[in-house]
């Protein structure tokens, strides 16, 4: 393709020396400059659009911290990702991410590995548990060691896997590829006819101007830039709703597919908690009950947590003055609301709130 806009340009170009040389009385400067700003334009559009299709990958590179905080003998100190070394043990704070992948020597917290899984429900992580770099620690701190760091991630592996899918090919790629190469010989021909017709019909500077015009229609930039644009775009939308493609051809023949069959523990998930039900066991009303844990629950950074917070707001529900709110890791959280305690979590932390006024959430 740029073979024949490079033929295109040199023969209009040749042709504008030859006239301003005085040897044709063609002068066709103006149009060789905008056929230089069309196709440059043109491939900037078309640079923009694919890197603008590859940015999955910069979404999951987000994903990766820049630095860590690193437990040393002398205290924590923060490092670049790149001097992580396996063996170390790192901080893992209540919101943030896990820095690498490894194992839970201390601490516990609700882990949110929809990244890796899909899964709504935050995974509950204790000593000797495996996290995954990238996913976040909710409701409590850990301190992990690294047990996988660079290429060796979980998170590596999918940018691979995402990578492979984009840069490998397809039967409707490979078809356009030589249809391309097949109208870019006819595109010479029909431009060589073309000069050696006008030329020795005598008309010298036109044979020019005509040769390049054949040759600029010609030019097969739609058949061999749409497919392999396409592909790209519809791996890289894929990788950023979770689904990762892992050979073009998979993906050329989902078209024929009649049917699809999920493996997801019977349940497709939006990859974070909904409230989408309220019930009270006791004589107390429901919006009062969905006030109170809203209350309780609106400073934790826990997914359920802003589920909660989010549904009472839907609802119509306004969260009650809070005071004395504590987050416990793994079990929920506990304040007072409008000189009332009250917890939120699941059974084993409502058990030791027995008379208090409780909310259970599952």
């Amino acid at each position: 393709m740029r073979s024949l806009i490079s033929l295109a340009l040199v023969v209009a170009f040749t042709a504008s020396v030859a006239a301003t040389l005085g040897f044709f009385e063609v002068d066709v400067w103006w149009e060789l400059s905008t056929l230089i700003t069309v196709m440059l334009l043109g491939h900037w559009l078309e640079m923009k659009a694919t890197a603008q299709a590859r940015g999955a990958l910069d979404a999951l590179a987000a994903l990766l911290l820049d630095s860590a905080a690193r437990i040393t003998q002398t205290g924590i100190e923060k490092v670049p990702l790149a001097e992580m070394r396996i063996g170390d043990v790192v901080l893992v704070r209540p919101g943030s991410r896990v820095a690498a992948d490894g194992i839970v020597v201390q601490g516990t917290a609700d882990v949110d590995e929809s990244l890796i899984t899909g899964e709504s429900r935050a995974s509950p992580k204790a000593p000797g548990a495996a996290v995954v770099g990238g996913t976040v620690a909710e409701g409590g701190s850990l301190r992990v060691e690294v047990k996988a760091v660079g290429e060796k991630t979980a998170l590596s592996g999918i940018m691979r896997l995402v990578a492979a899918a984009q840069a490998s090919g397809s039967r409707a790629q490979a078809l356009a590829d030589r249809a391309a190469a097949l109208l870019f010989y006819i595109a010479v021909a029909a431009g060589t006819l073309t000069f050696a017709y006008w030329w020795l019909a005598g008309d010298r500077g036109h044979a020019l101007i005509r040769t390049a015009t054949v040759l600029v229609i010609a030019c097969p930039h739609a058949l061999g830039l749409a497919i392999p644009l396409v592909i790209a775009i519809s791996t890289s939308l894929g990788a950023r709703n979770g689904l990762l493609v892992k050979d073009r051809l998979a993906l050329e023949r989902a078209c024929d597919l009649d049917m699809v069959i999920f493996d997801k523990a019977g349940t497709l998930t939006r990859g974070a908690p909904v409230l989408t039900a309220a019930a009270a066991i006791t004589n107390v009303d429901e919006r009062e009950m969905l006030a109170l844990a809203a209350a309780a629950e609106a400073d934790s950074e826990h997914p359920i947590a802003r589920a909660i917070v989010s549904g009472a707001d839907h609802r119509g529900v306004r969260p009650e003055s809070v005071s004395g709110f504590e987050a416990l890791p793994g079990r929920g959280t506990h304040a007072n609301v409008n000189g009332q305690s009250v917890a939120v979590g699941g059974p084993r932390l409502l058990c030791r709130h027995e008379g208090h006024r409780s909310a259970r959430t599952g």
